[in-house]
């Protein structure tokens, strides 16, 4: 799986009757991408295209359709691109082969299967920091409830995890009273973001929420972080657990 962060992109333009020795070469870069553990590659059948000789191909046409265009596009770190790259250039003798900068937003298995084993469990303790936001309900942020941005902010960002709570009365600075109920419709009632994260990123934590806050209180406290974990059989990738909110 890949790292969240910087990594390239590799494009690889060819032709659909080009061989290398006596299989087409599109098949013979797929094969070799997979045997070095390539995290992933596509292939794209173009409808219609044209090249340096300006011939329009397309599989309808009798002539040129066996020899219409085709895409192999990857994504991986510069590391292991630095390393495969020789050899992708040896094997496209005819065709082109595109570099370009990406950012890993997110990447994830999701149906990756994982054996469970029978462990005892253990705790895991370490020194935390406890974060609370307090906002109001009608609060907004580009048109969305604010409590919701700030928790797809947070989870984008990959803090930990955050838990939202909805007051049923409270007043704040302002010295108006939110009241919910049958007979007290308030639609700005009290709302705590609660969350728990390491001492060096509770920092970065509260820059991100405060710049989207107009109004509130985060209050942050330390405390005692101890998660209790069974240990789980890897495939050579670490195993994340979600830190449950407190």
């Amino acid at each position: 799986m890949l790292p969240r962060g910087s990594a390239k992109k590799v494009t690889i333009y060819l032709n659909q009757d080009t061989h290398a020795h006596v299989e087409p070469l599109w098949s013979a870069i797929l094969s070799f991408l997979r045997s070095r553990h390539v995290a992933g590659a596509s292939l794209f059948w173009a409808d219609m295209g044209f090249g340096s000789h300006e011939e329009i191909h397309n599989p309808r046409s009798e002539y040129t359709g066996g020899h219409r265009p085709i895409r192999i596009e990857f994504i991986e770190t510069a590391a292991r691109v630095d390393e495969i790259l020789p050899t992708l250039y040896d094997m496209v003798t005819d065709g082109l082969i595109a570099l370009q900068d990406v950012t890993v937003v997110k990447s994830v298995a999701k149906d990756r299967k994982v054996a469970q084993a029978e462990a005892a469990a253990k705790i895991v303790t370490s020194a935390a920091k406890l974060v609370r936001i307090y906002l109001g309900e009608s609060d907004k942020y580009n048109g969305e409830p604010l409590y919701e941005a700030i928790v797809k902010k947070l989870r984008m960002l990959e803090f930990c995890g955050a838990t939202v709570y909805r007051g049923i009365l409270g007043y704040g600075a302002k010295r108006h009273t939110h009241k919910g109920g049958r007979f007290h419709l308030s639609h700005d009632l009290p709302i705590m973001i609660s969350l728990i994260e390491k001492p060096e990123k509770a920092a970065e934590l509260i820059q991100v929420v405060s710049s989207m806050m107009k109004d509130g209180l985060i209050v942050t406290s330390d405390v005692e972080f101890q998660q209790i974990v069974h240990e789980i059989p890897t495939t050579g990738e670490e195993i994340k657990h979600e830190q449950p909110a407190r």
